[in-house]
């Protein structure tokens, strides 16, 4: 965990003079998987060679929400987690473009004339195979190629990136995986252990009445990770990593409200409510249950604690992505 400052999303028009004339990646990237992983260390390898500045153009909303908000896209990575993930790869800037309907409907050479050009200043842009941008998605790759010429800035196309297996990396494979409870599969296509971040809300207490006070943290409306029982670490602003298990989910038991994760820390006694926290996901236990009695789902808890605790003492220790994230600040 790095207690460096995650970066700050930049517009057009608040990006400093110093990060003008850099090398950008282009696109979503949901999720900043490992297809992801492999343009971005293309991006910074060559705006290092050229003694540049790396930046990562991209756009909020998600442009699917936009066309079509219902229902909106699972996030892997909001806005606040991705910044987070680009910082701990290396990058010197983010600038974030409004996906709105001038954005929407402008044709792809003026958006390569206004922001690229006139906006960034690129030296050099780099993109995937099927990256398409500009009014009725016209702009290609080999469409900005033809534009890079023109203006004199380099382009970099980058082709599929695939697992052992040659299915290519994709931000909805990963989604699917996590609905599905499939944890470790999508870490591994993350290339990091998928993490969300929160604030500490105020529950209800009936964890505390159970044994197992518990940090609350509501995740965003679009969230579609399975319902049930993780264990996971915790992490807080000043970069302490607490081990715990965590359910997420609607308490069938009890009142079967909205969806809540709710973690209890191993060990830990202290209070946390308004703390911004990092949690990090190792593996899926267990789907949600209804339980008959609240003595049952205590014996329940009781063994799920012990199967956290047994896993997280034998997980491997965290790649240099997660070594390298900021604190949740």
């Amino acid at each position: 965990m790095s207690m460096a400052d995650p970066l700050t999303p930049l517009s057009l028009e608040t990006l400093p003079p110093h990060l003008a004339g850099g090398v950008v990646a282009i696109g979503n990237f949901d999720g900043v998987h490992r297809g992801h992983q492999a343009l971005l260390a293309a991006t910074r390898s060559e705006a290092r060679s050229r003694g540049l500045k790396a930046l990562v153009l991209t756009f909020e909303p998600h442009p699917r929400d936009f066309f079509r908000p219902d229902p909106p896209v699972f996030r892997l990575t909001p806005p606040a987690a991705k910044a987070r993930l680009l910082t701990a790869l290396g990058f010197d800037g983010l600038v974030v473009l409004p996906f709105d309907r001038d954005l929407a409907a402008m044709e792809p050479g003026r958006f390569v004339e206004k922001v690229l050009v006139g906006g960034l200043g690129v030296a050099g842009a780099v993109v995937g195979h099927d990256f398409h941008f500009g009014r009725d998605r016209a702009g290609t790759p080999a469409f900005l190629g033809a534009a890079a010429a023109r203006h004199g800035f380099r382009l970099a196309v980058l082709a599929p990136v695939v697992d052992t297996g040659g299915v290519p990396f994709s931000s909805s494979r990963i989604r699917a995986l996590l609905e599905a409870g499939d944890v470790a599969a999508a870490n591994e296509a993350l290339g990091y252990r998928f993490f969300v971040l929160g604030t500490v809300i105020d529950g209800d207490k009936r964890g505390r009445e159970l044994g197992y006070p518990t940090a609350n943290i509501r995740l965003g409306a679009d969230s579609r990770l399975r319902h049930g029982i993780y264990a996971v670490e915790m992490t807080r602003a000043d970069g302490t990593v607490l081990e715990g298990v965590a359910s997420y989910g609607r308490r069938p038991t009890f009142d079967d409200g909205p969806p809540l994760l709710e973690v209890f820390a191993f060990d830990f006694s202290g209070d946390l409510y308004g703390e911004r926290v990092a949690v990090r996901f190792h593996t899926f236990l267990r789907g949600e249950e209804k339980f008959d009695s609240v003595a049952a789902l205590i014996a329940q808890m009781d063994r799920d604690s012990a199967a956290a605790r047994a896993i997280l003492a034998e997980a491997a220790a965290p790649g240099p992505i997660d070594r390298a994230l900021p604190a949740p600040l």
